[in-house]
């Protein structure tokens, strides 16, 4: 037996009420939606490491029939054994065929063949070493023992492409002494001397050393954001400097711009 609970009557409930509709709010949108749209798309392509798939699209003139893709026998050849005409005896001569007989000639075989064997260059054997205790041999003229290499005409010369690089690096000399020349020339450019790179020099160490000692004095433990970028900063500062500092030690001959 089930018992269906109902709420008490009340007078109340025949009062007619006014539907409350509950009204969302609206969807949070971020403003900066559109910016991080932009700079996500920035490094993204589409088959942009690889490029596009390299594949042969179906023509629709070839489409595909039936029983196309079913393997198929090779085409039926006439067998034929492969000594039948290498190895075939000849024919056995007519009855009529008579031999050519009481031919004779006037050479003197024994006297040609001991002239022949007299003037013949003998037959040198072909050079080779054994380099295993079992006799194991080698040809003698890939193994590097002969004196091949030193035995040419071109043997100990500067390579020919050596000698067109050496020209084509004098002639870059060459041209870029006269691009400075003519700048000197109009005023556009000047060479520092040996006193003013010393100067630059010296000063561009004291700014290393003070930013050396700055960065000393700074906290072992980077555990806020500005000590973090404070420390990049003399850092990249103090490269900077020692790239600088490197490319004037390098070389004795520098030109600035003359403004």
């Amino acid at each position: 037996m089930s018992t269906t609970m109902y709420p008490a009557e009340s007078i109340y409930n025949l009062i007619p009420r006014e539907e409350v509709k509950i009204e969302k709010p609206p969807r949070y949108m971020s403003k900066f939606r559109a910016q991080v749209k932009h700079e996500k798309m920035l490094n993204k392509a589409t088959n942009k490491t690889m490029g596009p798939v390299k594949v042969d699209f179906p023509s629709p003139e070839k489409y595909l029939l039936k029983h196309s893709k079913e393997p198929k026998l090779p085409e039926k050849q006439p067998f034929s054994y492969l000594d039948d005409e290498t190895f075939k005896k000849p024919q056995i001569p007519a009855k009529a065929d008579n031999p050519l007989m009481g031919i004779h000639t006037k050479k003197d075989f024994v006297k040609t063949n001991a002239f022949e064997n007299i003037m013949a260059v003998p037959k040198k054997p072909q050079p080779i070493y054994a380099d295993t205790k079992t006799g194991d041999k080698q040809l003698l003229e890939n193994s590097g023992l002969l004196p091949k290499y030193i035995k040419k005409k071109d043997f100990g010369k500067t390579p020919e492409y050596l000698q067109h690089r050496t020209e084509e690096v004098r002639r870059a000399q060459d041209e870029y002494d006269s691009f400075v020349k003519e700048h000197m020339r109009q005023g556009t450019m000047k060479q520092l001397s040996e006193d003013e790179q010393n100067n630059i020099l010296q000063g561009l160490k004291m700014n290393w050393g003070e930013l050396h000692h700055q960065y000393q004095g700074l906290s072992v433990v980077t555990d806020t954001t500005p000590k973090k970028y404070r420390k990049e900063r003399l850092e990249l500062e103090m490269k900077q400097l020692e790239r600088d500092i490197d490319l004037i030690e390098r070389y004795k001959t520098i030109y600035i711009a003359n403004n």
